[in-house]
Order: C-alpha cells, then sequence, then structure tokens
C-alpha cells in the first residue's frame, strides 16, 4: 500500500532518469556502460525536467518487427484503400499518438541492425553487438566463455523483481530475437533450443526464469523448441519444457497451457494465473494466410487482449511487450502484400489495448527494431493502388488512363526492393515462405500480364540476396498515456529503457 501511495503522490513530480533504476538491480557494468548513462543524460536533457510526468503503474511495448517509415507509410496507405478510400489520408491506430520520437537502431558493430542486438538496447539501455542476447558489446558471439560475468538485466526483469505481472506475445517463435530479449541472455541468438558450454538454450530460460515468479501469460509460436524430438519438437536432451512449466506451479497457482485458437478463447482467465500458448511449431502463420486457411490459430489483437485481461488482474501493475514478428518475415521473402497485411493486423492488436487500458495509469509505446529495404516511389497518382503498378498524372493533372512505363518500355511497381530473391509471381498464395523454393529472379520484369496485387506477388529486387536484408535508417517510436511526454526528438534506441523505468518510476528504495 505505502508504494502505490508512493506512486500516486509522484504522479506529478519529477523524475530523475538515471537513477530511476536501483544500482542493486542491475550489475555496475550495466549501469556504468557509455551506452546506458549517454542515453539517460540525453533523455533528460530534452525533457530538461520541467514538464509535468505522470507516473505509469503498466507498460505496453509494442514492436513491429521490421516496420520502417516506409512499411507504415505503405501499410497505413492499404488499409485505407481495404476500406474503398485514397488511403493517404489514412492513419494507423498508433500514428494518432500525441507523441512521437526518432529511433536510431545501428548495432556496436553494424550499421544495419539485427533485431537481438536492437532489442538488447530497448530492453536494457545498453546497445551491443548483431547476434548476441542481453550480453555485452565486447563479447564474442556464439562464445558462452567470453559472455560469463557480462550479462544484462532486463526491464521486464526489473517488474518481475517488483512484484509487478509481465507477459510476452509474438507471432514469431517466443524464443526468436526479439521475444527471447526480454527474459533471456545469449550469446547466440540461434541457440533457441540447444546451447554450447554452460550456456543455457533460450526456451528453458524461459520457462526457468528465476526472477519473480516467472513469466505470467506468454502468447505466440515456437512449439519445437519446448518439445522433445520424438514429439516432432527440437529438444535432444529428453525434456518437455512445457510438462515441466506446468508442474512447477503445480498446487500453487492455476497454470493453463493451451495450443489453439480455441483453447485460448475458452480459458476461463478469471481463475488463471498463469498462461502458456504456444500455437505453432515454429512462427505463427502470417495473418493472410491464417484467415486464408482457417488456422486454428489467434490473431495478434486477439492475444493481446488475453494478455491483458489477464496482467490487468495485478493491482501493482504489470508489463506487456507485443511484437509482431511476420511483418520482418514478409519483407525477407520479398513479398510486401504479407508485410502490410501484418502491421495492419499488428495496428489492430494496438487498438485492442487502447480498448482495453486506462491511460491515466498506462504508457504505450509503439516502434519497431529496424527498418526494411522497401521503397515507394516513381510518381503514382493519388489513390493508385499501393501494390499495384504506376499510373502517373499528367503536367494537367489530368489522370492517364495507362500504366507509366520505365526507360526499359515495361510497367513498374510502386513497392520494390533493393534486394533479396527478386520477382515471383504465386498467385493467390498467401504464405510468403514458399519463395524459398524457388530460385531468384532478380532485376527488371515485364510485369504487363502480371496481378502485383495479389496475395503471391513478390516484387522486383535490384541485388540478389538470398533473403531480402534489413535497412538502417531510423525507425519511429509512437507513445501515448501516463509518461509519454518523455518521447520526443532524435534518440538513441537504449534510450526506450530509460522512458519505461522513468515512467514507471522503479525507484532506488522500491524492493
Amino acid at each position: 500500500m505505502a508504494n502505490k501511495l508512493a506512486r500516486a503522490l509522484s504522479a506529478f513530480c519529477l523524475i530523475p532518469l538515471a537513477s530511476a533504476v536501483s544500482a542493486a538491480s542491475l550489475p555496475d557494468y550495466q549501469t556504468k556502460s557509455d551506452w546506458y548513462t549517454d542515453a539517460a543524460d540525453r533523455l533528460e536533457e530534452r525533457t530538461a525536467l520541467s514538464r509535468e510526468a505522470k507516473t505509469a503503474k503498466n507498460v505496453i511495448l509494442f514492436v513491429g518487427d521490421g516496420m520502417g517509415i516506409s512499411t507504415l507509410t505503405a501499410a497505413r496507405i492499404l488499409e485505407g484503400q481495404l476500406r474503398g478510400e485514397n488511403g493517404e489520408e489514412n492513419a494507423l491506430s498508433f500514428e494518432e499518438f500525441p507523441y512521437s520520437a526518432l529511433i536510431k537502431t545501428y548495432n556496436t558493430n553494424q550499421q544495419t541492425p539485427d533485431s537481438a542486438g536492437t532489442m538488447t538496447a530497448m530492453m536494457t539501455g545498453v546497445k551491443t553487438r548483431a547476434g548476441v542476447i542481453n550480453i555485452e558489446e565486447d563479447a564474442l558471439r556464439a562464445d558462452c566463455v567470453s559472455a560469463e560475468g557480462k550479462e544484462l538485466n532486463t526491464f521486464l526483469e526489473l517488474m518481475e523483481n517488483r512484484g509487478r505481472s509481465t507477459g510476452i506475445v509474438s507471432t514469431a517463435r517466443l524464443t526468436h530475437a526479439t521475444p527471447a530479449a526480454t527474459y533471456s541472455r545469449s550469446p547466440e541468438r540461434g541457440w533457441e533450443y540447444e546451447a554450447e558450454g554452460n550456456c543455457v538454450d533460450i526456451a528453458t530460460q524461459m520457462i526457468e526464469l528465476e526472477y519473480g515468479d516467472g513469466i505470467d501469460v506468454m502468447l505466440g509460436g515456437g512449439r519445437r523448441s519446448f518439445t522433445t524430438t520424438d514429439t516432432g519438437g527440437k529438444r535432444e536432451d529428453g525434456r518437455d519444457l512445457t510438462n515441466e512449466w506446468l508442474q512447477r506451479y503445480e498446487g500453487e497457482q492455476n497454470a493453463e497451457y493451451v495450443q489453439t485458437g480455441a483453447e485460448l478463447a475458452s480459458v476461463d482467465l478469471a481463475s488463471t494465473d498463469k498462461l502458456l500458448g504456444l500455437f505453432t511449431s515454429s512462427h505463427m502463420s502470417y495473418d493472410a494466410d491464417r484467415i486464408a486457411k482457417e488456422s486454428d490459430e489467434p490473431s495478434i489483437a486477439e492475444m493481446t487482449g488475453t494478455a491483458i485481461e489477464l496482467l490487468q488482474k495485478d493491482s501493482d501493475g504489470y508489463f506487456l511487450m507485443v511484437e509482431s514478428g511476420r511483418i520482418d518475415h514478409g519483407h525477407h521473402a520479398g513479398n510486401a502484400y504479407n508485410a502490410l497485411h501484418d502491421a495492419i493486423a499488428f495496428a489492430d492488436a494496438v487498438q485492442a489495448a487502447l480498448d482495453k487500458v486506462d491511460l491515466e495509469d498506462t504508457l504505450i509505446l509503439v516502434t519497431a527494431d529496424h527498418s526494411h529495404v522497401m521503397t515507394i516511389a516513381g510518381y503514382p497518382t493519388r489513390g493508385n493502388p499501393i501494390l499495384g503498378k504506376v499510373v502517373e498524372n499528367d503536367s494537367s493533372g489530368a489522370a492517364k488512363a495507362e500504366l507509366e512505363t520505365a526507360s526499359d518500355d515495361l510497367p513498374f511497381t510502386t513497392l520494390t526492393y533493393a534486394n533479396g530473391l527478386g520477382f515471383a509471381d504465386l498467385g493467390e498464395n498467401t504464405d510468403a515462405d514458399e519463395r524459398y523454393g524457388i530460385a531468384a529472379d532478380t532485376g527488371r520484369k515485364d510485369l504487363s500480364g502480371v496481378d502485383t496485387e495479389a496475395p503471391g506477388f513478390h516484387q522486383e529486387a535490384l541485388v540478389h540476396l538470398g533473403s531480402e536484408s534489413h535497412a538502417g535508417e531510423d525507425i519511429s517510436l509512437h507513445a501515448i498515456g501516463a509518461g509519454a511526454k518523455l518521447v520526443q526528438g532524435s534518440l538513441e534506441q537504449s534510450a526506450l529503457f530509460h522512458v519505461m523505468t522513468a515512467a514507471t518510476d522503479l525507484s532506488l528504495t522500491e524492493e
């Protein structure tokens, strides 16, 4: 009660950013890291600590994996066009938030980052190298010995230590880089179900989390990392981690494990303390593919709503991370259709959260970990289908009836990729990953007879890579609710950690 009263009284007090987290909660090398201190100092300078800052009891961090600015723009247009509008004037749910910032995403060893290093920055306040999860930058990737004594603690763990509830939701495997960075430490992001040396695999770390009493709700894909090879999983150590998780809470808390959307919908949340949902062996389906095939998987909005409903039972507050992992995968496959539809589904999940929370005590942050090399180009006329071929206006503003052609006399699409596997026409196929089974076909193609708005169209690409790559430009951060005023200007990605600790006022005296 005293803590609740203190938080209520400090709702309009100034919150010192750098000291918002107890030194006892984080190792000295984490709080003394230049990344940690510089991000805190810069954020303090930007806000000048002169504005009223409400204390957030709850934080929901939405991460659209690979959702760069071009993805936001194209998804905004597509969402509007799906409603019969021109599209350009549309706004995704979180684009209406009152506060925003640009975020610099580079890793310590790469201009263009990966998800492990970027999510580590957000969750710990410390930037690190690509491929490692919550390990300091001077450790070597995939080297267990070099990582010893360089582990970083996360915001999720801080909230657990203070008796607040926690949750993770992802359309990717729950052991994949972004969700894994909320709770695990690994010098190799690929060690999802087995690890080398004395390191512990990521799935085991999730189930055995020592902070607090463990994560309260975990919903997503990746069942294979938790089950044995004789049951279709990947584990060769004979351990079924789903059973071990259930046994951990047996007799103490009511824990439920579900594997389908129907089972999730039937869970009595009022009597459930812990909830684990693993809905697919690997990543969950693309949203368009889930709908087309009527897969028994929950949508990201449904998972988000369920998680919030369970976490809200904790009057002390909660932290929830929601990732739309398949935006990234659609781009990697060179398929804008699925990337954009998953971005729209992601915006629906943000709206589902807005409909359930009280913004007086809840901070909602929406961001990405990095961008992708999808471009929006040419001079298409207003309202031209964002997935279509370019139709331009003439100099007088009257719309042309014919397609615009490039210097090679071939039509071209508004959306293209700078690199990747290139063109493929898979018709109505809604699974973008089918592209990997077809030979690369980069460069210019005659698209005259191709339906570029079909789910199975994969855009042209210039440079041949086995998978389209991330991009290195800034991404956006959008904020609403308690403490949202901290989000403004241009920030290092590591500053997000300080935004969350400052907004929640994780003080030096809080245990």
